[in-house]
């Protein structure tokens, strides 16, 4: 493999591994707090692309209820981008009133939370199928405004192609955790929530009101499945309602991966599944999923706990 085919096959790693990333941040959260999976994130994942689509004007298919209709606004993208991830947070903030704190007061095992979480799960995609259609939609080809379709890190002789969706994608999720970095190490609502996640009978006892913390930590998740999955789909498509599944999977992955808990291992498992990918020769691209699970279960048998995650140790 020569430098130049190198260093593009990087930048594409960097660009897939930070929406990984950003993707598995918001598992880690709901994990990190309630020690429990949210499977419903793959379908807020989803559920964020088609807000964005919608925001932007874009008219739907000839499928579903909404057949051919459309928005009478058209904002541009980072607007839609930001707004449709907030609607995201707030459908994360009812499956969390639905899914979750019904069970959680009546101290139900954690196994009911996670299977009452695929099940809105479901609802969401078939709500979705049956509103839009099951067919895929594209963003238009000025997305991202006046920005060129590549730009070349290369010279005129050796040129280095990168995609513009591929470093929009990278900025915007270096930026998405340094904020969310700073959030929750650097204030009181970032301490309390931290607080809650070590002990939240002892957080509670202390003053922490748990219950809406536990909110703003779904608004949270659920902000970063919408955004994840608006960068996604601009920068291939919204493949169906079911667009999120893989993702949902991958995301579990990159939290086992990282370490169960750690946000910092989130977002080191999302690069390193994000890299390998990325240099997997294109003749076996089919067989991408393959090894980035193959990785995952060669960690779990070398160090279960994670790249990053802690040992937890029973006293008996």
């Amino acid at each position: 493999m020569d430098i130049t085919l190198f260093l593009q096959q990087f930048l594409n790693g960097l660009s897939i591994g930070s929406i990984y990333a950003i993707f598995a941040l918001g598992y880690t959260l709901v994990y990190s707090i309630l020690g429990i999976i949210n499977l419903a994130h793959g379908a807020i994942f989803t559920l964020g692309a088609y807000f964005t689509y919608a925001l932007m004007g874009n008219a739907f298919g000839l499928n579903g209820l909404l057949a051919n209709a459309a928005l009478p606004i058209k904002l541009p993208f980072a607007l839609a981008l930001i707004i449709a991830s907030i609607f995201s947070g707030l459908v994360g903030v009812a499956v969390e009133r639905i899914a979750f704190q019904p069970l959680r007061r009546k101290g139900s095992d954690p196994l009911l939370t996670v299977v009452s979480s695929l099940g809105v799960s479901v609802v969401i995609v078939n709500l979705l199928q049956y509103l839009v259609g099951a067919e895929s939609y594209t963003f238009p080809g000025n997305t991202y405004g006046n920005l060129p379709p590549a730009i070349n890190f290369g010279s005129l002789d050796k040129p280095i192609p990168i995609r513009t969706v591929q470093l929009v994608i990278f900025a915007v999720s270096v930026v998405v955790v340094a904020m969310l970095n700073y959030f929750i190490n650097y204030t009181k609502y970032g301490k309390a929530m931290q607080a809650i996640a070590e002990d939240q009978t002892t957080a509670s006892l202390l003053g922490i009101n748990c219950d809406r913390f536990i909110v703003l930590t779904f608004f949270i998740s659920s902000f970063l499945a919408g955004m994840a999955g608006t960068l996604v789909a601009s920068s291939v498509s919204i493949a169906g309602p079911y667009f999120g599944i893989a993702f949902g999977l991958r995301g579990l992955a990159v939290i086992v991966l990282g370490g169960l808990g750690s946000i910092p291992g989130a977002v080191l498992g999302g690069l390193v599944i994000g890299l390998v990918e990325a240099f997997v020769p294109s003749e076996y691209s089919g067989y991408k999923d393959a090894v980035a699970f193959a990785i995952l279960f060669i960690m779990l048998l070398v160090r279960p706990q994670g790249l990053l995650g802690r040992r937890f140790v029973q006293k008996v």
